[in-house]
Parts: C-alpha cells; sequence; structure tokens
C-alpha cells in the first residue's frame, strides 16, 4: 500500500477544500431550506450526490454510498446523516424551512462539509485507499439508519476499516473539535410505563383503583433511582417526557402511561438502572392497587471512539488550525455508536458556542449554525480521514513540521 504521508498533504487537501466551501456553503442553504424526515430522505441524497457528481448506490434504504480512490481494497468511511426533524423553524433565517421540518441538529452543516472534503478528495491527489462518502438516512428516528447501513450488502462487500464522523456542538466553544478516547456519548434507551388500575367516577376514587395517582408517584420515584443506583462520577440520566392517560378531568381512566428515555456511558449502570426501572415500575403500582409494565426499546449502545484514532487525530487538529478537546463527553446518543461495535471510529465534535448567552442548542426551533462552521466541520473529517488512513498503513499520522523533520 503507498505511503499517506506521500499520498495525502493535510495542509494541501485544506487548501483544495477550502475551494469547495463557497458550493458548499450554497448547497447547505438549498438543504436547510428544503428538509426531509426520517425514512423519506430520497430527495436529500439525491440533491448532495449531484453536489459530489460522482456515482452513487443504494443503502439502507434511502442513503447513498458513494467511492472515491481505488475501487477496491480497504476504505475509509466518512459518515454524514441525512434527515431532519418534525419541527417548525423559529430561526429567521434568510433560508429557514417553512415545512414544518428543520434541520435542527446541524445535519445540514454536515452534507455541506462533507460534500467540500468528497470534491477535494475527487480531483485531489491519487488516493492510498478508497474513501467511502456515506450519506446516512434515520439517524433522528427509530429504527436508526446506523444498524441497517452496517447489514447491507452494498456496504458490507466495501473493506471497511475505520468511520469517521463528525457532529455540530454548542457545548464546546467555536474553534474547539474534540475527539476523547472512550465513551462520549451515552446509550439511549426507549421506555413506556403502563399502569392499569380500575377506573371510576372522579366523586368516589374509594372505589376506583386510580393508574394516574401511580403513574404520578412512578415517575417521581424514577427520578431519585440514577442518584441512588450509579456512583455520582459517573454519567446517567433518566428523563420522562411525555404523560398520557385519562378522556375527562371527572373520570378517572383504567390506564396511564408514561414514555421516558434511559441514558448511560456505562453498561453496566445501563443494566443496573434498567432492572431498578422495572422494580419501581411494578412495586409502586402495587401498593395502588394497580399493576405496572415496562416496555424498553434498545435504540443505541454507548458510543466509543477508538482510543489510537481519537489520540492520532489531535495533533492533525492542530495542525489545521483549530484546538484539539480529549476531555469532551454528554448523555446525548447517536446511532453512529454502531459502527464502532464492527470498526474503529471516531466521533469528532466541532464547537458552535461563541459565548452569546442563552443560546439554542441542538433540536431547538432557533438553532442555525453559522454558514462558517462548515470549514471548520471539513477539517475536522479532513483530520479524521488522515488519522485513519495512516493507521491503515501502520504509520502514525504526522503533521507538516514532523514529516519536513524526518527528510
Amino acid at each position: 500500500m503507498r505511503q499517506v504521508g506521500d499520498e495525502l498533504s493535510i495542509s494541501g487537501l485544506a487548501g483544495a477544500v477550502s475551494a469547495e466551501l463557497p458550493g458548499s456553503i450554497r448547497l447547505r442553504h438549498l438543504l436547510h431550506a428544503d428538509p426531509r424526515l426520517s425514512g423519506q430522505e430520497d430527495d436529500t441524497a439525491e440533491a448532495v450526490r449531484s453536489a459530489i457528481g460522482r456515482p452513487a448506490e443504494r443503502v439502507a434504504g434511502t442513503g447513498r454510498l458513494i467511492r472515491l480512490g481505488p475501487e477496491t481494497g480497504p476504505a475509509v468511511v466518512l459518515r454524514a446523516e441525512l434527515d431532519g426533524l418534525p419541527l417548525t423553524e423559529q430561526s429567521g433565517a434568510a433560508f429557514a424551512s417553512t415545512s414544518g421540518v428543520m434541520h435542527a441538529c446541524g445535519h445540514d452543516t454536515h452534507l455541506a462539509a462533507l460534500v467540500a472534503v468528497a470534491r477535494a478528495l475527487a480531483t485531489g491527489p491519487e488516493l492510498p485507499c478508497g474513501v467511502l462518502i456515506l450519506l446516512q438516512p434515520r439517524e433522528e428516528a427509530a429504527p436508526t439508519g446506523a444498524g441497517d447501513v452496517l447489514a447491507d450488502p452494498a456496504f458490507v462487500r466495501h473493506d471497511v476499516r475505520a468511520v469517521i464522523g463528525v457532529h455540530v456542538q454548542p457545548a464546546l466553544p467555536r474553534g474547539t473539535v474534540s475527539a476523547a478516547p472512550g465513551a462520549v456519548n451515552a446509550s439511549c434507551d426507549e421506555l413506556t410505563i403502563t399502569i392499569r388500575g380500575r377506573g371510576g367516577h372522579a366523586a368516589y376514587p374509594q372505589r376506583a383503583d386510580d393508574p394516574v395517582l401511580a403513574l404520578a408517584q412512578t415517575v417521581v420515584s424514577l427520578h431519585h433511582i440514577v442518584s441512588r443506583r450509579v456512583d455520582p462520577l459517573d454519567a446517567a440520566v433518566l428523563t420522562v417526557g411525555r404523560l398520557d392517560a385519562g378522556t375527562a378531568s371527572n373520570v378517572i381512566p383504567s390506564v396511564a402511561r408514561g414514555y421516558a428515555t434511559l441514558r448511560a456511558l456505562d453498561q453496566g449502570n445501563r443494566e443496573r438502572l434498567l432492572r431498578a426501572v422495572r422494580d419501581v415500575v411494578g412495586h409502586t403500582a402495587a401498593s395502588y392497587g394497580c399493576t405496572g409494565s415496562l416496555r424498553v426499546v434498545d435504540n443505541e449502545p454507548a458510543l466509543h471512539n477508538d482510543p489510537a484514532l481519537a489520540l492520532a487525530v489531535a495533533p492533525l487538529i492542530a495542525e489545521l488550525g483549530l484546538r484539539p478537546d480529549a476531555t469532551f463527553r454528554s448523555c446525548g446518543s447517536d446511532d453512529f455508536a454502531h459502527y464502532g461495535t464492527s470498526v474503529p471510529s471516531v466521533m469528532l465534535f466541532v464547537g458552535v458556542d461563541d459565548g452569546t448567552p442563552g443560546a439554542p442548542g441542538l433540536h431547538d426551533a432557533r438553532f442555525v449554525p453559522p454558514d462558517d462552521v462548515v470549514g471548520e466541520l471539513a477539517s475536522a473529517y479532513l483530520a479524521g480521514l488522515v488519522a485513519a488512513t495512516a493507521k491503515l498503513d501502520q504509520r502514525e499520522p504526522t503533521t507538516s513540521e514532523e514529516r519536513q523533520s524526518r527528510g
């Protein structure tokens, strides 16, 4: 295999990417103004494919794969997400969506950055290995798309050795790119709590077994389990986001339901908390004369960055003029976690916090990252690509200065 240090100059690629940014930002505006929901992303995928200007094959339904470089042999994957959220935009941006669907998680900026990188690679030096551009569907809605990508023969036939992802992160300051090793995002399980009792008239509660009261007490009890079942130095969170019960104020219903998510960075804590939730639901319901049941949908595992790959990315991020960080972790979740269960992978979080007090965050109807973050996301993709490609060559990636010192 050719030596990455001889074939890929990160500074040279950065210049080529920079030349592609104006067109990518125009594409970002088009994508943001006309997003698609999970599973309906064909239009978005085709717009991105057309911007890259290369043929693509379908993957996981509405996703696309575009291979650059050698048609066979090892490949590094660069992944971006296609879908938006069912959210009415309130940003006031000139290119705001008006359809009730919004790119409120930065996916439009990820796609635009990936286009800039793909176009630069397609017209740049001969690549020492394949680069597989993955336009992934259904990151925002279960069942999420990453697992289907991994199982799709269109993806499996490529000799994938590493997967690189990037994501905007309002919890990090502008100019910072985090590549922390190990667990950086939490697992996420969806919980449905069902309490069944005996309905009746609101004036005669003694003749009923009130599932609403039992559910209310269950919610209160559930919010104590993390603080009493998990080491305070570990990260886990349980949130009940929706309650559903009854049809009228003067009727005690027979069924009440709650909907929650449980997140944990550690698999042991995840399993321990799921057992505790089941116990709380059952025993609390019983104490009110009701029965309680729990349905769990396993969504995503914890996202683990490959330690060697994360370490290799940091000096390349610095060479591109950004500040590397190795500490950021959050209880957010991302189906990118599935790739790490099969091959080395790294998710790079790119800061977008400019210090404005009260600035909106991810999944907020006002969240629109600035256009110039597209270039920083593209730099993160480049750093991940060069690091991963060098690992394929069993050589540590080096900065320009280190390569020059080696002659």
